[in-house]
């Protein structure tokens, strides 16, 4: 049996495809093989030798140790596109809420209780929260992978102008683009054009407050900037002055942090984006597979620190190798996999920065001398016989 730890709530229909047969799951299991996990912090926490992967129900991994887990040979997932709809769903709520005061004109009917002349009332005072239409306004769409794609073909549908940009755009997600979405040569070509920004690109070292005072002077006056992504995207104290001038009209962002609470003209919604029973189902359903697969054949797909590694399964044996992106390597080990008289059936092998991955396939038994002396080659991480 393989113990699978629990560290979040994971939806029943994903722990659901672990075989009861082959797996143990909950949140006591004990030297566990596989964990799945949501936004529990790992950062600092101590990993069994028999753990092998990590599976986030979620796109984002900041709350794990990534480069800690790929020197201990620990594969880590997430699961791009799953919450994709939901975070669209929320993204299209923005545009609407950036652009009529909706939520201040709710508050303020609140405070119209007892009043018995509540109809005449409103119609007087509705006109300090007009707004304007979505139809013919140009929204600037930054990263156009599965969300941001999602949303830009949406807004074409409700008459905006629609123009993205995306480095790092995937033919994949170019197809399933509208083609009355425009591509821009550059982020600034966006903040010079666009009524409204909405940011779909994850957190890195380069995307660390790339929404900063240059950024925002560049744009034009009044926009609305959206911020479902990740809060460090957005310098909160460059936002706020902008806010303060007018710059921007409205921040609409997922991610309340304590000097955005309480500013005017910024919403904080309380990181719903992907808090839809149908996105936390899909995201459980594709972790749980994710971490079947490759516990079972070896398999790597949306890995965030390994490269993504699959082939079927052919041969009697497969051997895995999690290793460094050093020169030789794969010599190295088709050389003991020779040496110890194994046929290769299939072979593949990919890098991934400074980790690599190679499988294996072969006819014949693999004794524990071969994989002992596979282990033991210089920048070999781990290696598994399936």
């Amino acid at each position: 049996m393989k113990n699978i730890l629990l560290l979040n709530k994971i939806a029943k229909v994903g722990t659901d495809r672990l075989d009861p047969a082959v797996y143990t799951f909950g949140t006591e299991v004990t030297a566990p093989e596989g964990i799945m996990v949501r936004s529990a912090n790992m950062l600092d926490m101590e990993f069994n030798p028999e753990l092998l992967a990590i599976a986030r129900a979620g796109a984002g991994v900041n709350n794990i140790p990534l480069d800690k887990c790929a020197k201990e040979g620990i594969v880590v997932f997430n699961t791009p596109g799953a919450n994709a709809n939901g975070v669209k769903e929320l993204a299209l709520c923005s545009l609407f809420l950036a652009s009529r005061d909706i939520v201040g004109g709710i508050e303020w009917v609140k405070t119209l209780a007892g009043d018995e002349n509540v109809a005449k009332t409103v119609e007087k005072g509705k006109s300090q929260f007009a707004g304007c239409e979505l139809k013919g306004k140009t929204l600037g769409v930054i990263g156009l992978g599965a969300i941001g794609g999602m949303v830009a073909n949406v807004a074409v549908h409700l008459g905006m102008d629609v123009i993205g940009c995306d480095p790092f755009l995937s033919v994949e997600a170019a197809w399933n683009l509208n083609h009355h979405v425009v591509r821009a040569s550059s982020y600034e070509e966006i903040y010079k054009k666009a009524d409204y920004i909405t940011i779909h690109v994850p957190a890195t070292p380069d995307t660390k407050g790339m929404i900063n005072t240059v950024a925002l002077a560049a744009m034009k006056d009044g926009v609305k900037v959206i911020n479902l992504s990740r809060d460090t995207l957005v310098n909160s104290a460059d936002m706020i002055s902008a806010l303060e001038s007018g710059k921007v009209s409205c921040y609409v962002t997922d991610f309340a942090t304590p000097e955005l609470v309480g500013v005017k003209n910024a919403i904080l919604i309380p990181h719903l984006g992907a808090s839809t029973e149908e996105s936390e189902d899909n995201c459980a359903v594709m972790a749980a597979m994710e971490l079947d697969d490759y516990l079972a054949n070896g398999n790597i797909k949306n890995s965030v620190n390994y490269p993504n590694v699959s082939m079927p399964r052919s041969g009697d044996v497969r051997v895995c190798v999690l290793h460094e992106n050093i020169p030789g390597m794969l010599n190295l080990l088709t050389g003991v996999v020779s040496e110890e008289g194994l046929n290769i059936e299939n072979m593949t092998n990919k890098s991934r920065g400074s980790f690599a991955y190679t499988i294996f396939d072969v006819n014949g038994a693999v004794s524990d001398t071969a994989a002992a002396k596979l282990a033991a080659l210089n920048g070999v991480i781990r290696v598994r016989v399936i």
